[in-house]
């Protein structure tokens, strides 16, 4: 089974990913593991992301196409894969179909976009509390400390990341909103997209998950 996962910030993508990747005994494979797996073995892409990323600049879409191309034609990759927020952007999308063409390896099966109101993603991430010192998240409605403010593992003073204040939220999701329109709606044309409701409870989601790609077990 070969997936594309994306949302937007908030909407629990990566949590359902990692439990289906798991279950289906396939790879979750995200552009940011692509490129630290490249840099680390020195591949010559690799080394061509590495400069990009050391000077602080966004790694062109060819160089992260190339690396696709190495890690899915890869014999981990045989059985399948999910990726993990790529492609981002239509541009990138074509240049994934145009590899699938090129090496002759089979197209994507579905694309699911884990959908949650951006009201609620905001709920969810302006509520967001997490300790510096150890790095326990907590949240302020759903996983709220014993004692307010304060960590219950190491009583460090807890804190709200500068991306989870409300307005920097909604501002990811403006340009989230952006980006993925149009690329909803080349998936859409080619009869791939799966919608499936991220509202409510984890376990609630994968069943929903696992019914809509058919799977046994939903």
């Amino acid at each position: 089974m070969r997936l594309v996962f994306f949302g937007a910030p908030g909407v629990g993508k990566g949590t359902q990913a990692q439990r289906l990747a798991v279950q289906e005994r396939i790879p979750q494979v995200s552009t940011g593991e692509i490129l630290r797996e490249s840099v680390k073995q020195g591949t010559p892409l690799g080394l061509q992301a590495k400069g990009y990323m050391e000077s602080g600049k966004l790694v062109p879409d060819d160089v992260v196409i190339g690396l696709a191309r190495e890690k899915l034609t890869s014999q981990e990759c045989s059985r399948g894969y999910i990726l993990d927020g790529f492609p981002r952007t239509v541009a990138q999308a074509e240049a994934l179909d145009r590899m699938f063409q090129e090496t002759g390896s089979p197209g994507l099966d579905h694309v699911v976009s884990l959908d949650v109101p951006n009201a609620e993603i905001i709920l969810r991430l302006s509520g967001r509390r997490s300790c510096p010192t150890c790095q326990t998240v907590y949240h302020i409605a759903h996983d709220p400390p014993k004692r307010e403010g304060h960590c219950d593992k190491c009583g460090g003073a807890l804190v709200q990341r500068a991306d989870d204040k409300p307005e920097t939220v909604e501002a990811r999701l403006k340009v989230f909103d952006q980006q993925t329109k149009p690329l909803v709606e080349y998936y859409q044309k080619r009869g791939l997209l799966r919608r499936v409701d991220s509202t409510g409870d984890i376990n609630d989601v994968y069943r929903r998950l696992r019914k809509i790609l058919g799977l046994a077990g939903a």
